[in-house]
């Protein structure tokens, strides 16, 4: 096993005798533009005279000194992720180590980017799980919290952001400076930062209930700063601090919150503890929906949820990495809900976030909530829809089982006991059980302790009339996952009154076991009924034959968000089991569609209408429904109401489906400006939309998207240009853009993204058909040449999965009993590919006429 992968039983026995007390990191970074001079002095305290060890990926170790003395050959205690250290003293110990670090252009350790539209180099670091050794060495654990103060000598005309505060950078030569940050508080390696270029924005403030001024600056690249919309940022930044202050009881305990907008980022954001790094998708250049505002919004409140839970008290290991995540996304949709002007936050919970849970909790790699964290390698599979999603519906479902009240009060007591240090679940549910009377271990073992989803089916008997002679709820749990749990949830009837479908019966219940009775709905008359109302229980719902009739016919005219999104999601699921063609959901869609007025909801099911178009359409009525669809969303595209939220929504949607000589013309129209659709602006980014489309049916070639290349030659556009360039539909531009990534190593992690996404944007699968035996044959080597990031940026963009059929799964199958020992992050992705193309063939099975 490689020493890049500590295990967590080696991280438990390094605490056991280990404690850090203060970290003195120096860096050079006018070096060049491949290293950096990284020098850390490490104080710390043991408890046993031992040799241990020192986390650092680095080219060259120089010096290593213990103590005072200098190590001799200091390259034979260093095999490229650790620096072995002899015999400790007992008591305090001073390590010094110096070093080369590499800049990366994969997003992890210190990411370097050299924008193409001023040259400028621009830095980052993301550190989560174990990348702050890549900038400098540290005993890479979250239990051994320190105090961290850094010092950066780097180009005068640059800004250089840490998570503490600085004084005005020194002069330290010529177009040289030297910036030194105050000491941090207490807190784990993975949360220290630098954001490090000619970062432009915004310096703000933000006001904590003490009435204490935050400094709050708001930034991006030079290039893109002009974008910021810093006000609103800082404005729901904001009622964050409001809500969270309050809720929490606790002050905002940083001194700074800098929230910065970086380039080539592998995920939405990270709440490094006063300078949150987040995805620079998130600076709007052109027009977006109000999906993906609110979806900014909402990580902006994710993030600044962290600074308490994640930041000011931290897990111990990675087994409560859900502690985190799970409480940082319930948090922020509770803050959102009630606190922003996104009060329909938690439909979009339903309708994505939670929809994303069940998805991942129906995959052969689905684990408990709380998971088994052996060693690193583990918890870099485990950044996923269980650790998110399905921790924060659990969450939501403790606040009503325990109260809201309840909760936050043992909230603020575990805050108050834990600051600054280190906990695990049980820490939490101590506090939790002491506040509401509950028992919660019993609630832990079958909510967070188990995996996998239940499903619940209406059983329903009806008199003549239709009033209900019997009702009673089925709970289901598939073979692998047996585990039957408690749910308390609403069951709502709703009846066509005139032209719309009001909700005329609510009742709450219990229900345990497989079987469970409800004998208050006898008599009650509904023509639709709906489990889980209010969508508080974390289950797959069913709905019975003659609601899901009515929510055919009249979906539209129920006026709750909550209740409609409901039933969008139980049909989804359906459609997902085989229970439900394919094509009656794209009737659904496209009969109710107009009659949603969440963008976000709006967002999913345009998503979900792409899949049955495509991979969950019978074979041989693939093409006519993929065109079929795209007819008409480019209607609904002309008769949205000019310049809405919506007419952008379905342009967008029927750029991805477009698939006809007919949608061909109509993209080179709205690109060439002959075609105009009231209200609509094509601005840059819906122009590379329509390219890119454009590129995929043929309808421009490489000259044409060089031409639009240089009205946008920035790194946005070169992405797109890269994108567009692979998705051209010839033999020679899939080998170009295999060759490129697969069997190059050259380019930044976005910009293969891009070229991947290309290389699957097809309408005819056969033009992508030989790679399947290539994409298995590579996996070995990608997991061994690249770093994390990238192996799993191809191995999941390039299974073959959208046309895949039964050979896939054959080859998946083959490949998967060879490899029967390989590391668990190159095994699940194709366990997931696999598993996905299986329910692709039983859907479209399901499909037929």
């Amino acid at each position: 096993m490689s020493t890049e992968n500590l295990t967590r039983d080696e991280a438990q026995d390094r605490a056991s005798f280990l404690a850090t007390d203060t970290y003195d990191i120096r860096l050079d970074l006018t070096q060049g533009e491949r290293t950096f001079r990284t020098e850390s002095t490490i104080r710390f305290t043991s408890t046993e005279a031992r040799a241990t060890f020192v986390d650092l990926i680095a080219p060259a170790v120089h010096e290593i000194e213990l103590n005072g003395v200098l190590l001799e050959d200091p390259a034979s205690r260093f095999d490229g992720a650790r620096v072995q250290l002899p015999e400790l003293a007992v008591g305090e110990n001073t390590v010094r180590i110096l070093a080369d670090g590499a800049y990366m252009n994969t997003g992890e350790g210190l990411h370097r980017f050299v924008d193409p539209v001023d040259d400028e180099v621009y830095l980052y670091t993301q550190f989560e799980v174990s990348d702050a050794r890549r900038m400098f060495a540290c005993f890479e654990q979250p239990d051994l919290k320190a105090a961290f103060t850094l010092t950066v000598t780097a180009p005068a005309h640059w800004r250089v952001i840490s998570i503490a505060p600085t004084s005005e950078p020194v002069p330290a030569g010529d177009g040289i400076a030297t910036w030194s940050f105050e000491a941090t508080p207490r807190i784990s390696t993975y949360l220290t930062a630098l954001i490090a270029g000619k970062y432009e924005g915004t310096e703000g403030t933000l006001r904590s209930r003490s009435g204490r001024e935050i400094p709050a600056g708001v930034y991006a690249r030079a290039s893109l700063a002009e974008h910021l919309d810093a006000d609103h940022i800082l404005a729901i930044t904001q009622q964050g601090f409001d809500f969270y202050e309050e809720k929490f009881d606790a002050d905002f305990p940083f001194p700074t919150y800098d929230q910065i907008f970086v380039p080539e980022y592998n995920m939405g954001a990270m709440e490094n503890p006063g300078a949150v790094t987040f995805v620079e998708s998130y600076v709007f250049r052109s027009e977006v929906s109000d999906a993906i505002r609110e979806r900014r919004d909402l990580t902006i409140l994710h993030e600044l949820a962290h600074m308490w839970f994640g930041d000011l008290v931290t897990m111990r290991w990675w087994d409560d990495l859900w502690l985190n995540e799970s409480f940082a996304e319930f948090a922020s949709t509770l803050c959102s809900a009630e606190a922003t002007a996104w009060t329909d936050s938690w439909t979009t919970f339903a309708g994505s976030e939670k929809a994303w849970a069940y998805r991942q909790d129906q995959l052969p790699s689905t684990h408990p909530i709380v998971a088994d964290m052996v060693d690193f390698d583990a918890v870099e599979t485990n950044f996923d829809g269980i650790t998110y999603a399905k921790g924060a519906s659990v969450l939501r479902q403790l606040v009503a089982y325990v109260g809201e009240e309840a909760f936050f009060e043992g909230l603020r007591a575990y805050f108050a006991k834990h600051a600054w240090s280190n906990t695990e679940l049980s820490d939490l549910l101590v506090e939790l059980e002491a506040t509401s009377g509950r028992d919660l271990r019993s609630w832990s073992a079958l909510w967070l302790e188990t995996a996998g989803v239940n499903l619940l089916r209406p059983v329903i008997e009806r008199a003549e009339d239709g009033s209900v002679t019997r009702f009673a709820i089925s709970q289901e749990a598939v073979a692998e996952h047996p585990t039957l749990r408690p749910h308390r949830l609403g069951v709502a009837g709703f009846s066509v009154q005139g032209d719309r479908l009001v909700r005329t019966t609510t009742v709450e219940v219990d229900i345990d076991g497989a079987l469970t009775e409800v004998p208050e709905l006898v008599g009650r008359t509904a023509d639709l009924w709906l489990l889980n109302d209010g969508d508080l229980a974390y289950a797959k719902i069913r709905l019975d034959e003659a609601s899901l009739e009515v929510a055919l016919e009249s979906l539209r005219t129920l006026e709750d968000p909550l209740a409609r999104t409901l039933i969008w999601s139980a049909a989804w699921d359906m459609v997902r089991d085989a229970e439900l063609p394919s094509r009656r959901f794209a009737d659904l869609v496209l009969a109710h569609i107009t009659g949603e007025d969440s963008s976000s909801v709006l967002r999913t099911l345009l998503g979900q209408l792409q899949s049955v178009a495509t991979a969950y359409a019978a074979p041989e009525d693939r093409a006519a429904r993929t065109a079929r669809i795209g007819d008409a969303l480019a209607e609904l595209t002309r008769s949205a109401a000019a310049g809405s939220d919506a007419q952008l929504q379905f342009l967008e949607a029927f750029a991805r489906l477009s698939s006809t000589a007919q949608h061909r013309e109509l993209l080179s129209g709205l690109l060439e400006g002959t075609t105009v659709l009231e209200g609509r602006t094509i601005d840059t980014d819906l122009r590379w939309k329509l390219v890119i489309a454009l590129a995929a049916l043929g309808g421009i070639d490489e000259a044409g998207i060089d031409a639009v290349l240089a009205q946008d030659d920035t790194q946005s556009g070169r992405k797109s240009a890269l994108t567009a360039r692979a998705a051209l539909p010839t033999a020679e531009a899939k080998a170009q853009a295999w060759a490129r990534t697969v069997e190059s190593d050259e380019l930044a992690n976005e910009s293969l993204t891009a070229v991947v996404l290309g290389f699957g944007r097809v309408v005819d699968g056969s033009l992508i058909a030989p790679y399947v035996e290539k994409y298995f044959a590579m996996l070995d080597d990608v997991w061994a040449q690249r770093s994390n990031e990238i192996a799993n940026r191809l191995i999941q963009g390039y299974f073959p999965a959208d046309f895949g059929g039964q050979d896939v799964v054959d080859a998946a199958d083959a490949w998967l009993a060879e490899h029967a020992d390989a590391p668990l992050g190159l095994r699940r992705p194709v366990l997931e590919g696999r598993d996905t193309v299986a329910r692709q063939l039983r859907v479209r099975a399901a499909d037929v006429a």
